[in-house]
């Protein structure tokens, strides 16, 4: 009978692809999931097979695979016939699951009061002055990222693997547009102003404050987005004229 230490020499060289394999599939899903959130494919866009493998340096069969996963997501729209592209998000989606973000945000931060620890606290107050270093050097993708885990590091705190489940999948499909939304400067010194807000709500165990800090801020969020798509479309309208 062969040993343990047999067992795992055997076992070693054919679980190791594996590995590798699960890790190129996750560094392809999450580096497209950052060309959708930044813009750099826009919504609407039909992918270029080619084009991304290239810019990649990987295979058709992974990027295919990264594809079904986004498609999932609601990222990507696969078409039999047409090939897959960014997905386009209606007005109408657009308003409902900004309304529903925002009411799963409140909660969380109403859960993440009673429950946040002092070290949760500090990462959320260091990830604050990285933030605003990245404003302050006018780097949209650092301020996002470092935005982005702050609200996320709020959701974990409340230790509800339910509403965490439902905060990831809902998020994805709104990452691009919550990155859109911080575009202009303004809008910028006001999203600082009210994470400052959300720190001091934290700090006091203030759950209803944050509750409705979290809420109008999404719901800003979503008016701002709402203005630019019609303006948008808009602009698209009078150039079709």
């Amino acid at each position: 009978m062969q040993n343990i230490d047999e067992l795992r020499e055997l076992d070693g060289p054919r679980l190791l692809p594996k590995v590798e394999r699960q890790r190129l599939h996750d560094m392809v899903v999450e580096h497209l999931r950052s060309f959708i959130t930044e813009g750099v494919l826009a919504p609407g866009k039909k992918l270029n097979e080619r084009e991304l493998c290239e810019t990649l340096g990987i295979s058709r069969t992974p990027l295919r695979e990264a594809l079904k996963v986004l498609a999932v997501e609601g990222l990507i729209e696969i078409n039999p016939n047409r090939g897959a592209s960014v997905a386009r998000m209606s007005e109408l989606e657009i308003r409902e699951t900004f309304e529903l973000m925002s009411g799963i945000e409140a909660f969380a931060g109403e859960l993440a009061c009673e429950r946040i620890t002092a070290q949760e606290l500090e990462e959320i107050k260091a990830l604050h002055y990285a933030m605003v270093v990245s404003k302050n050097q006018n780097d949209l993708p650092g301020y996002y990222q470092r935005n982005r885990a702050i609200h996320d590091l709020i959701n974990l705190a409340a230790r509800n693997s339910a509403l965490r489940q439902v905060y990831l999948s809902l998020n994805r499909r709104i990452h691009a547009l919550r990155f859109l939304s911080n575009q202009q400067a303004p809008k910028w010194d006001r999203a600082l102003h009210d994470h400052e807000e959300m720190i001091e709500a934290l700090q006091a165990r203030d759950g209803k404050r944050l509750s409705s800090i979290l809420r109008h801020h999404l719901l800003e969020k979503r008016d701002a987005i709402m203005l630019m798509v019609r303006d948008e479309s808009e602009h698209s309208d009078s150039i079709r004229r």
